[in-house]
């Protein structure tokens, strides 16, 4: 784990939200969080809001993605993103995020010890960095709070200027390491009715416990949805991984770095088509996971850039009061009584030989008005995938490959 302290000058000490993978230093300014908020809390904790993250993290795939189009989402930065928003809400607006969301109503620490375990690692680089920028004054329990919490930093910006947004797709591009460059145009910045944008970033890089060789990678045919294409195909033989077969669909877990406490599970279906996979049928199945012998793993090469405005699956999803100017109650984080306007997702993700990088931002604009035989598991087909948390069972990442082209 990688902990540093503040000076008494800064406005804020606490805990560094980062985990560093081979000495490699994580991008951008990482969260802080206070160490006296989050020190009563227990590991239960951390395992209780990674599991709403995981039943979150379905419920929002089911609304953005289609069947036969790629989608990566990261269920943690929009969970920790709406957490943020969630702190300052009340009344139905509360109610009903911390229902979606499956938290606490209003502020709720335990998101700071989950973001505390995540952290607690040196087997791969994860780095998590929230920020706000206000054009106007925010009540000062909720600025508190998200600072200690979240580790959020706060920029006083004129949003309706271009250089407020310069500034935001600046801090989203430090904070990805360059993958996701910028995010102001999709909040629709400049903008004179935007009151406060809350930013949170998702970065992961680890290096595959078992690397695939160069040499090994090689054209294979892939049934994407337009007909079969050959693409880039690595290989592992006769290795040993975490290894479950079920109703439906079979599912391996790609470990990263020493430990393997993080890992990628690739979830592949009998028959091409999605399985009836819900967060607790995922909990089942990696709970079911046992070390198998695979005498071929053949899995493709990609690298994915997606994104989504979020307002309508999240208002799918139960958030009707926090977008409505007439029912929003966010009067513990602002005086200016402001609705959430726009909520926008971005994430990349690279698979390759050595391992994997991943990268998500999450912007919310505040306005006004075992097996005998040999056994093979190749993934020439569309298929699912997670980025998980072995010790809280938080998801990282969840995402559906049609076509890795």
């Amino acid at each position: 784990m990688v902990i540093r302290f503040l000076t008494t000058a800064a406005l804020v000490s606490g805990l560094l939200v980062t985990a560093g993978c081979g000495g490699g230093a994580p991008p951008g300014d990482a969260a802080r969080i206070d160490a006296s908020l989050v020190a009563d809390l227990t590991p239960a904790d951390a395992v209780a809001v990674g599991r709403a993250v995981g039943d979150f993290a379905f419920d929002l795939f089911d609304e953005v993605s289609e069947a036969d189009r790629n989608a990566v989402t990261s269920p943690l930065s929009v969970a920790v993103l709406l957490a943020m928003i969630s702190a300052g809400a009340d009344g139905d607006t509360g109610a009903e995020m911390a229902k979606v969301l499956g938290l606490r109503e209003g502020p709720d620490p335990r998101v700071g010890a989950l973001l505390r375990s995540l952290a607690d690692t040196e087997d791969v680089t994860l780095s998590v960095a929230n920020a706000l920028h206000s054009d106007g004054p925010l009540e000062q329990d909720y600025l508190s709070f998200v600072r200690r919490a979240f580790g959020a930093t706060l920029e006083q910006s004129d949003l309706a200027s271009p250089e407020a947004a310069e500034a935001i797709d600046d801090w989203v591009s430090k904070n990805t390491n360059g993958r996701i460059p910028e995010i102001a145009a999709d909040l629709g910045l400049p903008d004179p009715q935007a009151v406060l944008v809350l930013l949170n970033t998702v970065y992961f890089l680890g290096e595959w416990t078992s690397s695939f060789d160069d040499d090994d990678t090689r054209p294979a045919p892939f049934a994407a949805p337009g007909g079969r294409a050959d693409v880039p195909m690595m290989h592992l033989d006769a290795q040993s991984f975490p290894y479950t077969d079920r109703d439906g669909y079979r599912m391996v877990r790609l470990p990263y770095g020493e430990d393997g406490r993080f890992g990628m599970e690739i979830i592949l279906p009998d028959d091409g088509r999605d399985p009836d996979l819900d967060a607790a049928e995922w909990r089942a199945a990696v709970g079911s996971l046992s070390p198998a012998r695979i005498d071929e793993l053949a899995l493709p090469r990609f690298e994915l850039r997606w994104s989504a405005e979020l307002g309508t699956p999240l208002r799918r999803l139960g958030l009707a009061a926090a977008f409505d100017p007439g029912r929003a109650d966010f009067r513990p984080m602002s005086p200016a009584a402001p609705a959430l306007g726009r909520v926008v997702h971005k994430t990349y993700v690279k698979v390759d030989e050595r391992g994997t990088e991943a990268a998500a931002v999450t912007g919310g604009v505040m306005t006004t008005s075992a097996r005998t035989g040999t056994l093979t598991f190749r993934v020439d087909r569309p298929f699912l995938f997670t980025i998980s948390d072995r010790e809280t069972g938080t998801i990282l990442f969840l995402g559906r490959v049609t076509d890795p082209r």
